[in-house]
């Protein structure tokens, strides 16, 4: 069996990879043990495992395992360095089982290893190792690998190029090849001699090729070496098979992905009862023993009959259902012999308590046997009490008795015959052997002989032992009567048949407590062992988005956040869809898909209900426990066109006209298991199959478009009469525990038309007011000192009208306060000259002060640019945004009054696979895989599995982990898996088995709501399933009888 790459796999691979990894980025990297990591790498609508095996294996896979819960070393280093990295080259380096990652052009590179013990390196641009899975001594033809040192790629096979395939090459490999085997034994015969020889010396062509070509053109294989080289017309058959070896690699590697082939042989153990194989996409026949696989059919391999050739489209796919194959039967086989340990316990404890009753039962019958023995023998019984209690009462000694009790039984003395010793005579207590009353009726008949000591003869001893097998063993009492002896053991037999009773009770209660030990056991034995591998189920488009198919058949949509929001609108709000929202804080922006071959068809009440009643669940009515009513309005009455000076943020919308108002909604929702079938089995479930194309729904709705655009004109007409009331009474009813703050996903009411032109003017006219206010704050600070400056000079002037002011007069002015400080610095520094001024002001430390003041100045200044420009790119933006919005409005507009379907054909083709999920599927029916789903409780009556969620303290994550697991634990009840699949009010075995294969980590995502409260059904063998009429553990209940979790 084929246990790792060649370099021809590698080749593939490599080739493969490189078409569907280049431009993904590394999402995170897992190991699943020491030598196997799960690398996942991702881009907008794009997802990829790649599983590496170091030393054996690497390719893209599609089924899910189980990583371990902590990462490595060595994988924290990776994912330090390449986590969010891009893939820009994947490539095999020369013809040598090396793969290389390029990420990042080239800044870090990732090299996988496949031949010897393997390994798994990281390094830098310049090959300098970060880190590696396995450090590598130095050693003949291998250098050294570990951190730090330069990983070499120059020895590596052909990392200069796959030369050439030239006569002269060929002579020279013959030549090699004939060389190398002078002075050694040739073991093998001269086939592998040539092959060999080849695969050493001309090694971009792998062995198995080589053989496949010499079938392909009859060459023949054993001639040797040294023969083609003699022989000019072997060696020129021989370089057109290496030839059309080459052009094969040529045409491997041709096509996007290469076809694969798995060769499988019978296997002869294979038994009816085996084991379940993972689900896969392949018609894989069961019984089959997976030995090769291969990029090209080999001869050797099609001309046998015991092999049985699967093909595959792609190669990843290919090597995948090898590995995944065995691997999987290998977590099988595990999980086998722990449930088979499991239910040995349990069949010991059913024995044990089996052979506590049968000894009771046994024990009542032997008690009853030895009574009667003694009723039946009531005077040898009395005769042995009389003749030990007349010695006794002698005063014998004890030993003294039991030798002439021993002595008598030699003679043959019919009452000391009857004695077993020794006697226990410390308790009063003697073993007799009495016959039963049948046995004595035979012996009464026989004449026993009296024979003194002298006519003792030794019969043999086997007569004796079959004389005495027959007799019981009792023993009695000498304090008691014969019969109330006998009384005793009536009394025993009474004591053991109540105890039986009280053990048949009891053995109930064990072994129920038994089997939940046991399974408890088994559950935790289960967790340690990895689970069966699933295939990887691609997400629907649509499981993005809180999403629910209502009970009439139509697809609803709820934005998670405000992005959500505005894609739902940008995207998937069309013609004749239904806008649904609620005025609270945090509600969902849910729309209602219609047909879109039928775009004029009313929604249903009921759909319409259920979508109001997940707005509300989805806003802060659900934490406060109080419901409000939610409201809708047709799609060509939502936009995105704010009122002038406005800005809607992303997730808001404008509504325009009339909102229709629903009724108060239940805070209920329900957490269930949609099953996907397969094409075939979908044509079964006609019911509420809304989005297939069919002529009659066109003609059905053509009075109803009639109708509707009729209403449509009486309630635009009406509108503007109304308008003010309308707005009036939007106010009055306004959600008391609305909070003040508005969301993104709150819809804004636009207000009457009124003319835009005043306040734009007011506007201008106050940002003109403010901007002409700052010169004059600015100015105040100059004004104040100009003013007292003035006051100063008025003052010192005045006294200067008629001439010169005199010195005498000058003295008389009182200095002002403050110059006289002034004056005396003036006359202290007056002959300090520059340099000496700077000098002191670096000594006081003034110059730092000024530079510091500078400094924060011009980064004051930097900051208020910096903000300003900020300011001014935000305004463009929304300046762009606002551009964009209106474009987009109008083309949206003129869409809707056209009647012109926006449904791209990926789209159209993307609502099919609403028509494959069911509820409840049908005898018959191929299940695929299973979907889960939360939605309003009233959406999924027709779900077989099904439980009810009610605001509560518990967290999502654990409540949908309670029950999943509840349905699993159903699952292993007696009673509740149908195994023919046809009792809809029974669990399926394959419905067991998704149900087994689904991750809580991923399934909790669909609930929208953050703590809940479970509602289920009671238990009992009801669990396995509701069916039609709501049976089954998946039925919640309304009230008293439900059980709270």
């Amino acid at each position: 069996m084929k246990q790792r790459f060649s370099s021809l796999d590698v080749k593939v691979i490599a080739h493969e990879l490189s078409e569907a990894l280049v431009s993904l980025r590394l999402a995170n990297i897992y190991d699943l043990n020491s030598k196997i990591l799960l690398l996942k790498f991702a881009k907008p609508n794009s997802k990829q495992q790649l599983l590496i095996e170091s030393g054996f294996r690497c390719h893209l896979t599609d089924f899910a395992r189980t990583t371990s819960p902590a990462p490595s070393a060595f994988v924290a280093r990776l994912r330090k360095y390449l986590k969010t990295r891009r893939v820009t080259a994947v490539s095999q380096i020369g013809t040598d089982r090396i793969i290389e990652f390029q990420f990042s052009d080239g800044a870090w590179r990732l090299y996988l290893e496949f031949f010897a013990s393997g390994n798994i390196i990281l390094t830098d641009a310049s090959l300098t190792i970060l880190a590696l899975l396995r450090n590598v001594p130095e050693g003949q033809g291998q250098e050294a690998q570990r951190v730090g040192l330069t990983y070499t790629l120059e020895n590596r096979q052909n990392f200069g190029g796959v030369p050439d395939l030239t006569k002269e090459r060929l002579r020279a490999a013959l030549k090699t090849t004939v060389d190398n085997a002078v002075g050694k034994k040739v073991k093998k015969k001269g086939a592998d001699e040539l092959r060999r020889g080849l695969a050493t010396t001309i090694t971009e062509l792998p062995p198995i090729l080589v053989d496949h070509v010499f079938r392909l053109t009859n060459f023949d294989s054993s001639k040797k070496p040294a023969e083609v080289l003699e022989n000019e017309a072997l060696e020129d058959a021989l370089f057109l098979s290496l030839q059309r070896a080459r052009e094969i690699l040529g045409q491997v590697t041709s096509s996007p992905t290469a076809k694969g082939y798995i060769i499988a042989k019978e296997n002869p153990r294979a038994v009816e009862a085996a084991i379940q194989e993972a689900p896969s996409h392949t018609d894989k026949p069961r019984g089959l023993l997976y030995e090769d696989f291969q990029p090209f059919l080999p001869k050797q391999f099609e001309d046998d009959p015991t092999c049985k050739i699967l093909p595959f489209e792609g190669y990843n796919k290919t090597v995948d259902e090898f590995f995944s194959s065995l691997e999987g039967q290998r977590l099988e086989s595990r999980l086998q012999e722990r449930e088979a340990t499991a239910k040995k316990k349990l069949e010991a404890a059913r024995q044990d308590q089996a052979k506590r009753i049968e000894g009771l039962q046994e024990a009542q019958f032997l008690n009853l046997r030895k009574a009667a023995a003694i009723e039946a023998n009531i005077e040898r019984v009395q005769e042995a009490m009389d003749a030990i209690n007349g010695l006794i009462g002698q005063g014998m000694d004890w030993n003294d008795v039991n030798k002439l009790v021993e002595r008598e039984q030699r003679q043959h003395n019919p009452v000391a015959e009857i004695i077993k010793l020794p006697m226990n005579l410390n308790e009063n207590i003697i073993t007799l052997l009495l016959g039963e009353e049948e046995e004595e009726e035979e012996t009464e008949e026989e004449n026993f002989d009296y024979e003194t000591d002298e006519e003792v003869t030794n019969e043999p001893e086997l007569d004796k032992a079959k004389a005495t097998d027959k007799r019981l063993a009792i023993d009695i009492n000498l304090k008691l009567t014969p019969w109330n002896n006998a009384k005793e053991y009536y009394e025993q037999k009474r004591s053991a048949a109540g105890k039986e009773v009280k053990t048949v009770q009891q053995s109930v209660v064990a072994l129920k407590n038994a089997e939940q030990k046991i399974a408890e056991d088994l559950k935790k034995g289960l967790k340690q062992e990895k689970p069966v591998l699933q295939p990887i189920r691609r997400q629907m488009w649509f499981e993005k988005f809180i999403w629910f198919v209502s009970s009439d058949g139509y697809l609803v949509l709820g934005g998670r956040d405000a992005q959500q929001n505005e894609m739902l609108y940008k995207r998937y709000l069309r013609k004749g869809d239904v806008y649904v929202h609620a005025d609270m804080h945090g509600a969902s922006s849910v729309i209602i898909k219609n047909n879109p071959k039928t775009p004029d068809a009313p929604i249903p009440p009921s759909t319409l209900a259920q979508a109001g009643n997940l707005s509300v669940c989805c806003s802060s009515a659900w934490d406060s426990k109080a419901g409000m009513g939610a409201w809708w309005v047709n799609a060509d009455q939502v936009s995105k066109s704010a009122p002038a000076g406005e800005y809607l943020p992303a997730g808001s919308f404008m509504v325009r006209g009339k909102k229709n108002l629903l009724p108060p909604a239940l805070l209920m929702l329900g957490f269930g298991l949609l099953f996907r079938v397969s094409d075939q089995s979908k044509g079964k479930h006609v019911k509420h199959r809304l989005y297939e194309s069919d002529t009659t729904a066109k003609t059905k709705t053509g009075a109803v478009s009639a109708a509707e655009d009729d209403r449509r004109v009486e309630e635009d007409a009406s509108e503007s009469d109304s308008e003010d009331d309308d707005s009036g009474d939007l106010k009055q009813r306004a959600n008391p525990l609305q909070s003040g703050g508005s969301t993104g996903s709150i819809l804004q009411e636009e207000p009457s038309p009124r003319p835009p032109s005043p306040p734009t003017e007011v506007l201008a006219d106050l940002s003109v007011s403010e901007e002409t206010s700052k010169p004059e704050q600015t100015e105040e600070p100059q004004d104040e000192d100009s003013e007292s400056e003035g006051e100063d000079t008025p003052s010192q002037s005045t006294p200067s009208r008629t001439g010169t002011p005199s010195s005498q007069q000058a003295k008389k002015v009182p200095p002002k306060r403050g110059q006289r400080g002034k004056a005396k610095k003036i006359a202290k520094y007056k002959d300090q000259d520059e340099e000496d001024r700077v000098l002191m002001e670096s000594l006081l430390g003034v110059t730092a002060a000024r530079e510091k003041a500078q400094a924060e100045a011009a980064a004051k200044a930097k900051r208020e640019a910096d903000a300003a420009a900020a300011l001014e790119r935000r305004r463009a933006a929304q300046e762009r945004a606002k551009k964009q919005i209106a474009e987009h409005e109008e083309i949206r507009r003129m869409m809707l009054e056209e009647g012109v379907e926006m449904l791209n054909e990926n789209e159209e083709m993307e609502m099919g696979p609403l028509d494959a999920l069911v509820g409840t599927p049908l005898v018959g029916d191929e299940i695929l895989e299973v979907v889960p789903v939360c939605a309003p409780w009233g959406a999924l009556g027709k779900l077989k599995y099904k439980a009810k969620l009610q605001p509560g303290n518990t967290k999502k994550g654990k409540a949908v982990k309670e029950v999943v697991e509840r349905w699993r634990l159903a699952a292993g009840k007696k009673g509740v898996v149908d195994e023919k699949s046809e009792d809809p009010e029974k669990m399926w075995p394959r419905e067991v088995e998704l149900i087994k294969g689904l991750k809580v980590e991923e399934v909790f995502n669909c609930v929208p709501v953050g703590k809940v409260t479970v509602m289920m059904a009671g238990g009992g063998q009801q669990g396995g399933g509701g069916g039609q009429n709501g049976k089954g553990v998946g039925k919640g209940g309304k009230g008293g009888k439900s059980g709270k979790r």
